[in-house]
């Protein structure tokens, strides 16, 4: 139940981020804006683990991997998708990002030789297929120019970045090293390493914003980081990232049902299909095997004891 909650909450948390986002852009420089947002949430970070006194000594190696967790999970792909998306739709850089499903599998089995159920990989499939079909109206007016290259390499640079960082908080809980602990260094480390990337780059520091502006970096600061963050990486330990990374994969429903209620939003035939199978995906991604072989076979005892002898 704890780990179902846990899903729940990421799912709703970061699929309702895409919206705040839009509040984001435009005014402030994207980058500083990444700083104000990891800057707010290392300070409530940093605050928790005051009030509840946790343990933050670590070794120099820990410290090693708080600085590539900020890196790959805190900074560096949260720029590389934003450049990816002068270049690409949101709905490309969805499908792409969709991919840290698929690059979560692999890794997994690449550092931590951990076999892979064949369920996770059709799960994941359809997964990605339900992506695709929610998009398809805006990918029929694909045009594979020199520049959607670009911002497909980097969107798919930005998800293979995330996924290292996952398996790097992966590598933190194997190492005991708490949740809480973790993000409050690697949110830390992100806060300092984008302070430094600003004042190198053209972009200047402003605080002449809107108030949703201002609304939307607290919401994504303390639900999308702090809370969700600490969500999924709960997740990655307790079910492993290659179950808990199809929560990737529901964000844009999340992000379609709000859009519907909020936006307009008409569903159409592909709609259904894409939600129907992102659906499916994750009920096979999230069943064990075990379960399923006792449903059907409870399904055939029940079948056959019906029948009239």
């Amino acid at each position: 139940m704890k780990s179902i909650a846990l899903y729940t909450l990421t799912v709703l948390i970061w699929g309702s981020t895409w919206l705040a986002i839009e509040f984001q852009l435009g005014d402030i420089a994207v980058e500083v804006s990444l700083f104000y947002r990891f800057s707010l949430a290392a300070i409530l970070m940093w605050m928790w683990v005051g009030v509840k006194k946790l343990p933050m000594n670590y070794t120099r190696r820990d410290h090693g991997f708080f600085v590539l967790l900020a890196l790959c999970n805190f900074g560096l792909n949260y720029l590389v998708l934003y450049w990816a998306q002068n270049y690409l739709t949101s709905a490309m850089t969805s499908i792409a990002f969709s991919m840290l499903l698929i690059m979560n599998i692999i890794n997994t089995r690449l550092f931590f030789g951990k076999p892979i159920a064949k369920r996770i990989y059709s799960g994941a499939i359809l997964g990605v297929l339900g992506i695709i079909c929610l998009f398809w109206p805006q990918l029929q007016q694909f045009d594979l120019s020199n520049g959607v290259l670009v911002g497909l390499l980097l969107a798919l640079s930005g998800t293979f970045v995330a996924s290292l960082g996952n398996m790097v908080s992966v590598r933190n809980s194997h190492q005991q090293i708490g949740v809480m602990q973790g993000n409050a260094w690697g949110m830390l480390y992100s806060a300092i390493g984008l302070l430094f990337y600003v004042i190198i780059s053209d972009a200047q520091f402003s605080l002449s914003a809107p108030a949703s502006y201002w609304y939307s970096l607290v919401y994504l600061s303390v639900f999308g980081t702090v809370i969700a963050f600490a969500c999924y990486f709960a997740l990655l330990r307790n079910i492993g990232p290659e179950r808990a990374s199809y929560v990737i994969v529901l964000f844009p429903l999340v992000a379609v049902a709000l859009s519907t209620l909020f936006e307009g939003f008409i569903w159409q035939t592909n709609t259904f299909i894409g939600f129907s199978l992102v659906l499916v995906g994750n009920a096979i991604v999230l069943t064990p095997t075990k379960r399923i072989k006792a449903f059907f076979a409870a399904r055939s005892l029940q079948q056959k004891s019906s029948i009239p002898g």
